[in-house]
C-alpha cells in the first residue's frame, strides 16, 4: 500500500477557484494585468513563466498575501478577495522551507493545528499522519537542522497538508534543492495532491517541472496568461511564438507560405492552421529536425549525449543554427559537413517582414 492509502488524512473532492479579472499595478514593476484563472476541483495547475511575469503576484493574490487593485477572487464560490489568509483555508508551501529550528519536524507540522486549538492528543495523531504520507514518519523528533534540503521540504508539505486545506499553493518548492531531489520530490508532491484530491496552484520558472506535474499549464507574460492547456497542448500546440519558445527547446527557421504550404529547410510542408501568404518564422522542435544524407547542407558545431538520445548543434550555409535531437547511436563530429531535413512539421508559425 501507498502512503496516501495508509495515512487517515481526509481524501475529498477538491475545491473550485476563480481569479477574475485580477489587476495589481506596482507602477512599473511585476504586477496583474486583467489575469482570469479557473481550476477545477482537485486540479494541478501550474503557474509558468520567466521572472517578473507575475506568477507568484498571482499565487500571494490568491493567498491573500497581497492586496488587488480590482477584480475577484472566489473559492468554491465565495468571494474571498478581501477575506485575511487566515480565513481562507490555504496550505502553503513556499521556496524557503520557513521550520522552526527551536521545534522537532513533528512539532513544526502541528504548528497549524496548535494555532486552531486543536486538541494535544489530536495533533500528534494527525501530525503523524502527515509525516507518514511523506515518507518521514520515522523523523519526527529531529530538528531541522538533522534534515536534508528535501526532508525539510517534506516537512513544510506535511505542515501545508494537516490541516487538510481546500486548496494548496506551492510558491517555488522545488528550486533550492539539487536535481536529482527535486525530481523525485515533485513526483512525490504530484502522488500526494492527486491521492487526496486537493486542488493546487504550483509557480514554477522550470518549464521542465511544470510539464512533468501539472494538469494544466498557464504560461504567464506581463501579468497576463498568454495561454493555458495541458502540457501536451502546449508543447505541440503553442498559441504564439512565445509561449513556442518558453516551452521546451525551439528552433526559428525562416520559411515562405504559399496558397496554404510552408516551406522550410528546402521541403514543403502543411500548415497546422490558416497563415497568410509571405515569409513567416517557423518554430521546429529539435525532434522534428533529423540528420540526413540529402538535404540542407550543415556543419556540426558541438553534440552532447543524453543517454538514449544526443542533441547536436549544426549550422546551416546561411548562419542558421540549428539544435537536433536523434538517437545516441548517431554519432556526428564536430566540423563534420551533414545535411539537416524535416522529420515533423513546425509547431507555429510568425509572419516576418519581408527582407
Amino acid at each position: 500500500m501507498t502512503a496516501v492509502e495508509t495515512t487517515a488524512l481526509s481524501s475529498r473532492t477538491g475545491s473550485t477557484v476563480e481569479l477574475r479579472d485580477l489587476v495589481r499595478d506596482f507602477g512599473g514593476g511585476a504586477g496583474l494585468s486583467g489575469l482570469h484563472l479557473a481550476a477545477a476541483p482537485g486540479e494541478l495547475i501550474a503557474l509558468l513563466g520567466p521572472s517578473g511575469c507575475g506568477k507568484t503576484t498571482a499565487l500571494r493574490a490568491l493567498a491573500g498575501l497581497e492586496r488587488v487593485d480590482s477584480g475577484s477572487i472566489l473559492i468554491d464560490g465565495r468571494e474571498v478577495t478581501d477575506e485575511p489568509t487566515s480565513r481562507r483555508d490555504l496550505g502553503m508551501v513556499f521556496q524557503s522551507y520557513s521550520l522552526f529550528p527551536h521545534l522537532t519536524s513533528g512539532q513544526n507540522v502541528e504548528f497549524g493545528l496548535r494555532m486552531r486549538k486543536v486538541a494535544a492528543a489530536d495533533r500528534r495523531r494527525r501530525a503523524a499522519e502527515a509525516l507518514e504520507l511523506v515518507g518521514l514518519d520515522h523523523h519526527a523528533g529531529r530538528y531541522a537542522h538533522q534534515l536534508s534540503g528535501g526532508q525539510q521540504q517534506r516537512v513544510a508539505l506535511a505542515r501545508a497538508l494537516v490541516t487538510e486545506p481546500r486548496v494548496l499553493l506551492l510558491d517555488e518548492p522545488l528550486s533550492a534543492l539539487d536535481a536529482q531531489v527535486r525530481v523525485q520530490l515533485r513526483e512525490e508532491i504530484r502522488r500526494i495532491q492527486t491521492g487526496l484530491g486537493i486542488t493546487t496552484f504550483f509557480v514554477t520558472h522550470d518549464q521542465e517541472e511544470a510539464l512533468a506535474v501539472a494538469d494544466r499549464v498557464a504560461v504567464m507574460r506581463a501579468g497576463r496568461i498568454e495561454q493555458i492547456g495541458t502540457p501536451e497542448e502546449l508543447y505541440h500546440r503553442p498559441a504564439t511564438a512565445f509561449v513556442a519558445e518558453f516551452v521546451g527547446l525551439t528552433n526559428r527557421v525562416d520559411g515562405t507560405v504559399d496558397g496554404g504550404r510552408l516551406r522550410v529547410l528546402g521541403q514543403d510542408v502543411p500548415l497546422a492552421s490558416p497563415t497568410a501568404d509571405g515569409p513567416v518564422t517557423a518554430y521546429l522542435r529539435p525532434e522534428d529536425v533529423l540528420l540526413a544524407t540529402d538535404g540542407i547542407p550543415a556543419v556540426v558545431l558541438t553534440t552532447s549525449f543524453l543517454g538514449a538520445l544526443r542533441r547536436t548543434r549544426v549550422r546551416l550555409e546561411d548562419g542558421t543554427e540549428l539544435s537536433v535531437q536523434h538517437g545516441a547511436r548517431q554519432r556526428p563530429e564536430p566540423g563534420e559537413r551533414i545535411a539537416v531535413g524535416l522529420a515533423g512539421s513546425p509547431v507555429t508559425v510568425a509572419a516576418r517582414a519581408a527582407g
